[in-house]
């Protein structure tokens, strides 16, 4: 059986599109030669949906896309994802299902069984667990079709009892088919090749796996879908950041009809789970994951153009490299904003980086409106000490001047606070935390560092000075990040303990930190889980990011 993987990237809530463009992808593969085209989880109205599914009319919607979807092809059959009501009143209303579309009616729908409800993920709130498990008969073959994570327990997950592929191999399936939406980090790449190796290993059986493309707010769908022959060989892969369509011949012995990619030996046997922070791993995938991360943020909310506070420091550079890369330079304006406490070549730096990537600026200096604020307060601070509340008026400023310039303009604040900022509290509310979409958020410094060597790898795009000098806020004379912080090379593998790891403060210590470094970096992340809360969306590119996939109270004590 020809089988087709139509990689798309979908809008959540944007029936028209996504119909016409599974359509379109179904016309491709039937071009092709497929006698079956399969898509990818709830494609049709776009993953995660969210509270959506709690709108009658968006299910309507959904139900209605299917039969537009079965009717516009009938001679080629079709996988498609889209959730379906549950009949029986107890329960959930809705199950996230797979239908089967053929002749043009729909032939069988198959229920997703194991609902994720970690990190980014929360489909327990929505749907109802499939309670029975039936082949998917279809020109003469038995598929057994799953949904997502119904791959993932193969009988030795804690968090689930039940293995969907136990309760369908006594019907003697032919081979194994996987819809999914599986959010992009820099390690899932390589889980996925494992987790399929096991399935086909366990089952004997081939296996088609669709995945998701495309960015959703802050979560990235990389595709990367994949073809397995029965003995565990990949024999193709759809590409990583792009849409794509691949058709594969799986014969009557397992066998695929296409050369072997990977074999078995030369794929992780397990997921990946570095025990320390390896700030270079898959650096090529984090920097295409950021650049799709604001290119679908901006073209699915209808925004244009992108604004840039440009410091000529390395956070700001590497956003605004990435921002380009996704955007165009023409379409991404960077601001300078020099104080009095700004070195010259901060500016020239800044200035220079606009240079090699074409993009327009402007310079805006802030020391009249800073002094101004300061002369008007000086009645109430009266002789108190230059502190934190001067340092912030700056950034306050900057804020302003920014998001003036986006108002008047139409422009989207793009931020450029890292991950190591972010968890240490090191950013001024409603200053430099200002913006509508946070870029390197889930960067650790030392990772935007690898980010700045990955983009220049072939020329010098970002000044080697940018990348050379200390990193500092310039918010007093001579301040250094190093002031307020460990240093990066101590803070961020502390912090990739305590975030991607969850080990607590003892678990930390008995790595070999000193413990009241650890005891204070710890006190930080949790002090400043308020600031966090106010943050804007970050593009999610770790096993663990700030935001929906990290939820944690903001009043607390426990540091671990």
């Amino acid at each position: 059986m020809k089988i087709a993987l139509v990689q798309q990237n979908y809008h959540i809530g944007n029936f028209e599109a996504n119909t016409a463009k599974i359509i379109e992808g179904i016309g491709r593969a039937k071009a092709m030669g497929a006698e079956l085209a399969v898509l990818s989880e709830l494609s049709v109205c776009g993953y995660p949906p969210r509270d959506f599914m709690e709108f009658d009319d968006f299910i309507f919607k959904c139900r209605q896309a299917v039969e537009t979807i079965a009717n516009a092809h009938p001679e080629i059959g079709v996988l498609v994802g889209a959730p379906e009501r549950n009949p029986v009143r107890e329960g959930k209303d809705l199950f996230n299902s797979a239908w089967l579309l053929y002749n043009g009616k729909v032939q069988q729908v198959v229920h997703k069984t194991l609902l994720p409800t970690y990190d980014v993920f929360d489909e327990n709130r929505y749907f109802e667990p499939a309670f029975s498990w039936d082949i998917v008969p279809f020109k003469g073959k038995k598929l057994a079709v799953t949904i997502c994570e119904d791959i993932w327990n193969l009988g030795d997950n804690p968090l689930y009892r039940i293995c969907p592929m136990d309760h369908l191999m006594p019907h003697a399936p032919d081979m194994m088919i996987n819809l999914s939406a599986s959010p992009f980090d820099y390690t899932h790449v390589d889980d996925r090749k494992a987790i399929i190796k096991a399935n086909v290993k366990k089952y004997g059986l081939p296996m088609l796996y669709c995945n998701a493309v495309g960015s959703q707010t802050e979560i990235v769908f990389d595709g990367g879908s994949m073809a397995f022959d029965n003995k565990g060989n990949m024999c193709g892969e759809l590409p990583l950041f792009e849409e794509a369509i691949a058709v594969f011949e799986v014969h009557d012995d397992g066998s695929i009809d296409t050369p072997i990619l990977l074999t078995p030996d030369r794929m992780p046997d397990e997921e990946l789970n570095p025990d320390h922070l390896e700030a270079e791993l898959n650096i090529h995938q984090v920097h295409a994951a950021l650049v799709m991360g604001i290119r679908d943020y901006f073209g699915k909310m209808g925004f244009k153009q992108a604004i840039i506070a440009s410091s000529g420091g390395i956070d700001s550079a590497v956003t605004l490299a990435l921002a380009v890369e996704a955007l165009g330079a023409a379409n991404v304006r960077a601001v300078l904003m020099p104080s009095e406490f700004s070195t010259g070549h901060s500016v020239t730096d800044a200035e220079q980086l606009s240079k090699n990537l074409g993009n327009p600026y402007d310079t805006i200096p802030i020391k009249t409106i800073f002094d101004q604020f300061v002369a008007d307060l000086q009645p109430f601070f009266g002789n108190l000490p230059f502190n934190v509340a001067e340092e912030n008026i700056q950034s306050r400023t900057r804020g302003v001047l920014v998001m003036a310039l986006a108002n008047k303009f139409n422009y989207i604040l793009l931020n450029t606070s890292n991950k190591s900022e972010l968890a240490t509290g090191y950013g001024t509310l409603y200053g430099d935390m200002a913006g509508g979409l946070g870029v390197l958020g889930d960067c650790y410094k030392l990772q935007v560092y690898a980010l700045a060597h990955y983009i220049n790898r072939q020329s010098e795009v970002i000044p080697q000075n940018i990348i050379t000098k200390p990193p500092s806020a310039e918010l007093r004379p001579g301040q250094k990040d190093s002031d307020s912080l460990p240093e990066y090379d101590v803070l961020d593998p502390i912090l990739y303990q305590y975030i991607e790891r969850r080990q607590g403060p003892n678990e930390i210590k008995s790595l070999g930190y000193d413990a009241a470094l650890v005891d204070r970096i710890l006190r930080m992340v949790n002090l400043n889980e308020y600031k966090r809360n106010q943050f804007c969306p970050i593009i999610r590119v770790s096993p663990k990011a700030f935001g929906v996939g990290r939820r944690v109270p903001i009043v607390a004590k426990y540091l671990g």
